[in-house]
């Protein structure tokens, strides 16, 4: 199988460490982080993703017209760090050198476009400020 991700959820894999929305939001984030560490590949989508999940009942803002615009923010952000065009259908890079790149980017504030207005912006920057050492996403270097 593989997970599908939405392009701003690939800045929040960055700084995850275990808080979200909801506790069957965390457990499904976890579960999801738990598969990329095993070495499951990802794929790029538009809209709600795996991640969001179990957010979609209730009218969360996961269908909002201003989230699609921070999926469009962090693609375009993304393809320009990494050198190349992204778009939905395509894998997602979360191999070692990838993540290292784009987490030095992130703590720069390089990707963090995206990220403006976001509830857990603060909480994400302190994350980055700590070398991302309580972040739960691996890298490939790192998977067994």
């Amino acid at each position: 199988m593989t997970i599908r991700l939405r392009a701003h959820h690939l800045l929040c894999l960055l700084t995850y460490i275990g808080k979200g929305y909801t506790p069957a939001f965390v457990a499904q984030y976890d579960a999801l982080v738990a598969r990329l560490n095993a070495g499951e590949g990802a794929v790029l989508v538009e809209g709600p993703d795996d991640i969001c999940a179990p957010m979609l009942e209730g009218g969360h803002h996961c269908l909002k017209p201003r989230i699609t615009a921070r999926d469009a923010q962090a693609l375009a952000d993304l393809a320009r760090l990494l050198g190349h065009p992204l778009s939905a259908g395509e894998p997602v890079p979360l191999d070692g050198v990838a993540l290292a790149r784009m987490r030095r980017a992130f703590a720069d504030g390089i990707i963090r476009q995206a990220c403006a207005r976001c509830q857990w912006s603060e909480l994400c920057t302190g994350i980055a400020a700590a070398g991302f050492a309580e972040a739960r996403l691996a890298g490939a270097e790192s998977r067994q």
